[in-house]
């Protein structure tokens, strides 16, 4: 069905062409589709941890930062954890140092380590502050050493030394509720430091999401990864598992429907959901506004935990 669509200026009339009515019944449809899920989650936090390939494509990053102000804009608040190894790594080349890694884990030195909080603290996290501001929503950056927020310790290891690598004691969420209770956003770099304030480690982004996650009483997690999500076949992407029940995760991992990088991924969802998180999501940061399709239609794009 079309209409012919007409405008009026100062008085007169402008045709502007032809519209197809029923691409704009299905517009409305969708909105209608997303309303009962608006109504749910509206006023609950969502941690959404955003790395990987969203970072790197502008067309991406672009319709991430979209999202994430339509999020607010709903009346969810959303907090952000980033990533930034491959910007890390950019840097370090760069200015010479060879990074280092061993089983997929960054060594980090003393050297690295400046590196890695100049790049996480300074570069990357204000960016992603200065494109949520493009859409007029106040966001502020900080690291988890603002405010004490992340506390560390070394993370050991048996046969090997990562060096200021760290592993998270607790996370003090003071600053984290102050700016979420002033209407802003927290963009939080992975970056916490010892009980006694000397000592500064690089912190896997995954953990620190699921740690503020857990602090906050955050109503979802979200990981945005450059995979589809879990997947019952690896050489079959339509074979992707929408929702997985934190009983049955024991036998993916037995059977091998859930290896390598994705283990750690899911180890930190179920510790999340186990932790009182009410569901945590595996999207596919490549597509764009996969945030929006997980979350406010009723199939999702991605792989959902949750303890049923």
């Amino acid at each position: 069905m079309t209409i012919e669509h007409k405008t009026e200026s100062h008085g007169k009339i402008f045709t502007n062409g032809l519209i197809n009515l029923n691409s704009y019944i299905e517009k409305a449809k969708i909105l209608i589709e997303a309303l009962p899920y608006i109504k749910n989650f509206s006023g609950k936090i969502f941690v959404i941890k955003y790395g990987g390939s969203a970072m790197k494509k502008e067309s991406i990053k672009a319709a991430v930062m979209q999202d994430i102000a339509l999020l607010k804009l709903v009346g969810i608040y959303p907090v952000i954890v980033h990533g930034g190894g491959s910007e890390i790594s950019e840097v370090m080349e760069k200015m010479g140092i060879k990074p280092k890694f061993i089983n997929g884990l960054r060594v980090t030195d003393k050297e690295t380590m400046d590196v890695v909080e100049m790049v996480l603290s300074g570069k990357v996290n204000k960016e992603i502050v200065n494109e949520i501001q493009k859409h007029d929503i106040k966001a502020i950056g900080i690291s988890g050493k603002d405010g004490n927020t992340i506390i560390a310790e070394k993370k050991i290891m048996e046969s090997y030394d990562l060096g200021y690598v760290g592993e998270i004691v607790k996370v003090n969420t003071e600053i984290l509720w102050n700016l979420i209770k002033n209407d802003i956003i927290p963009v939080l770099s992975p970056v916490g430091k010892d009980e006694a304030g000397e000592t500064t480690f690089n912190i896997n982004a995954d953990n620190v999401a699921a740690a503020v996650a857990i602090a906050l009483k955050a109503e979802k997690l979200v990981y945005m990864t450059d995979v589809e999500g879990v997947l019952g076949d690896l050489n079959d992407k339509a074979s992707l598992i929408s929702s997985i029940a934190l009983s049955e995760v024991p036998s993916y991992f037995e059977n091998g429907t859930i290896s390598g990088g994705m283990i750690p991924k899911v180890e930190c969802c179920v510790h999340a959901v186990k932790n009182g998180v009410k569901s945590v999501h595996i999207l596919d940061g490549r597509i764009e506004h996969s945030l929006l399709l997980e979350i406010f239609t009723e199939k999702g794009i991605g792989t959902m935990f949750e303890e049923y």
